[in-house]
């Protein structure tokens, strides 16, 4: 039977750090910080409840981003 893989680990960073960034300082920042994925949402967005290692998810109105998330 082949082992059970260990996923990556993410980085260790707080998502709340990003709340009121512009959009493109966020992007940069989070991708400085080790996160593979980075996603810019719409308000009120639908997307999909599946969790992505290493992805990190912003709520962007205006250029600023108003809510953070992994996954």
């Amino acid at each position: 039977m082949a082992p059970i893989p260990t996923p990556p680990r993410q980085p260790d960073d707080v998502p709340e750090s990003y709340v009121g960034l512009d959009s493109e300082s966020a992007e940069r920042t989070a991708r400085a910080r080790g996160w593979t994925t980075v996603r810019s949402l719409p308000p009120g967005s639908i997307i999909t409840m599946e969790f992505v290692v290493g992805r990190l998810n912003f709520e962007v109105d205006e250029g600023r981003v108003i809510r953070c998330w992994l996954g």
